[in-house]
C-alpha cells in the first residue's frame, strides 16, 4: 500500500496528488534520517553542505558564491558561516581582489570533521541502496524532470 500506510490516507485526487504528496512525505523521512546521523556531531544540514562546499572548492568562496551552491537557497548563509567559526570548522579573511567581500575556507578541523562523517555517506547508502543503480538513475531523471517544470 506504500504511502496511504504510512500517512494514513486511502485515497488521493489523482496519481499526480498521489506523486507529489510522496515526494513530501520522502524528502521529510530522507531529511529527519540525514538529521540523525549529524545530529552527535552537532552540526545541522546546512552546516554540512557549507563544509562540503568548500572541501570541494580549488579557493576560498564568498558567501554568495556558497549560498548559489547551496541545497538550502532559503538558508541564511552568512549566519551559517558565523556559527561555523565559532565552531572552528571554517576561516574567513577579507578578499584581497574586493575587500567589500569576505572569503570564506575550510579550516583543518573543518576537514578532520568531514573525514570523520564519510561513515555517515555508508550509512545513506543503505538507506538508499533498496533501489537498483538504474532504478536510482531513473529517479534522478524524473525529479529533474519534475523541477524543469
Amino acid at each position: 500500500m506504500g504511502i496511504e500506510k504510512d500517512i494514513q490516507q486511502q485515497t488521493f485526487r489523482n496519481e499526480y496528488q498521489k506523486a507529489a504528496i510522496n515526494i513530501i512525505f520522502s524528502s521529510n523521512w530522507l531529511n529527519e534520517k540525514i538529521k540523525a546521523l549529524l545530529e552527535p556531531e552537532d552540526i545541522t544540514q546546512q552546516q554540512y553542505n557549507i563544509l562540503r562546499i568548500l572541501k570541494g572548492s580549488k579557493q576560498p568562496l564568498s558567501t554568495l558564491q556558497i549560498r548559489a551552491r547551496m541545497l538550502d537557497k532559503m538558508s541564511d548563509t552568512s549566519r551559517i558561516v558565523e556559527r561555523l567559526m565559532k565552531k572552528g570548522l571554517v576561516e574567513k579573511r577579507t578578499c584581497t581582489a574586493d575587500k567589500r567581500l569576505v572569503d570564506v575556507s575550510i579550516s583543518a578541523r573543518g576537514v578532520a570533521l568531514l573525514e570523520k562523517l564519510e561513515n555517515m555517506n555508508t550509512e545513506l547508502d543503505e538507506i538508499l541502496n533498496r533501489l537498483s543503480e538504474e532504478e536510482a538513475k531513473t529517479l534522478n531523471r524524473l525529479l529533474d524532470k519534475i523541477r524543469e517544470a
